[in-house]
């Protein structure tokens, strides 16, 4: 919800449906409940809902594990208080949101939940409380930023770890946050040559081989084409873990640039 992009989205589902381009059930469809409907759960998935003009998602995910003061329903400003920091409203817990998670599930809303931006200790609380489990939990992680407690935990408990920001942020990392992107990393490069594929097409394949969801962004066709190109070739034990030792525990997502809100961007658990 946060990315404005439902209605637009909305409407290419609904022509591609009318034209016969491709059925409901040939889609997996999945949204994000934004950190101001917290306690608006339902309501914010049926107002998801109608703008995608859909009667179900596949996959619904709380985007962030932090509610802030509501607004409107599917209104999705990061509101900031007078101090420039974002506004979290201390009166709803992590479980209440997860409750009404549950509940677009009963009422045949969504088909499975899951968490998105949740650090261990957060994923470690959802499933002690939950009924029912979350499916997926999205998280950041790539070749400098590798999170592997975290990945291993989710794998360990049945919650299958699905990377954003696969690619490390890419240009992203110098324009926004002065860090290096690992598309630049030598020893990537090296891997790269030796497979004869891209540096994004080396991360791309050691985040499955990890047993990772990837999801890369891109508009481009010929960017697309080249991300399923990762599904044709393996690494060798030997270059997977290469890779593993050039984690430098760096994140790109960075609260504190547009929420006024540090976190710690070290250590295995974040």
């Amino acid at each position: 919800a946060h990315y404005k992009s439902e209605a637009d989205v909305g409407e290419a589902f609904a022509e591609a449906f009318k034209t016969g381009l491709i059925k409901r059930e040939e889609l997996f469809i999945t949204t994000k409940i934004w950190n101001s409907d917290h306690g608006h759960v339902v309501e914010a998935c049926k107002n998801s809902l109608e703008k995608l003009q859909l009667d179900y998602l596949d996959l619904y995910l709380v985007h962030y594990p932090m509610p802030t003061r509501h607004n409107a329903i599917g209104k999705t400003a990061s509101l900031l208080g007078e101090d420039k920091v974002l506004d979290i409203d201390v009166t709803i817990s992590l479980q209440q949101t997860w409750e009404g998670m549950e509940k677009t599930v009963t009422l045949g809303l969504v088909r499975s939940i899951g968490l998105s931006n949740y650090d261990l200790f957060l994923t470690r609380d959802c499933l002690a409380y939950s009924k029912i489990k979350p499916a997926v939990s999205q998280f950041e992680t790539h070749p400098y930023f590798q999170r592997d407690s975290l990945v291993k935990f989710c794998i360990k408990h049945g919650v299958l770890p699905t990377a954003h920001t696969p690619l490390g942020g890419a240009a992203a990392n110098k324009d926004m946050f002065g860090s290096v992107s690992p598309l630049d990393d030598p020893i990537l490069n090296d891997v790269a040559k030796k497979y004869g594929k891209s540096v994004a097409q080396i991360c791309l394949r050691w985040g499955i081989q990890r047993k990772t969801a990837v999801i890369p962004k891109s508009s481009k066709i010929q960017r697309l084409k080249e991300n399923l190109v990762v599904l044709e070739f393996q690494l060798s034990d030997e270059d997977m873990q290469l890779i593993y030792s050039i984690d430098r525990k760096y994140r790109t997502s960075l609260p504190s640039k547009t929420w006024g809100l540090r976190r710690v961007c070290k250590g295995e658990f974040v």
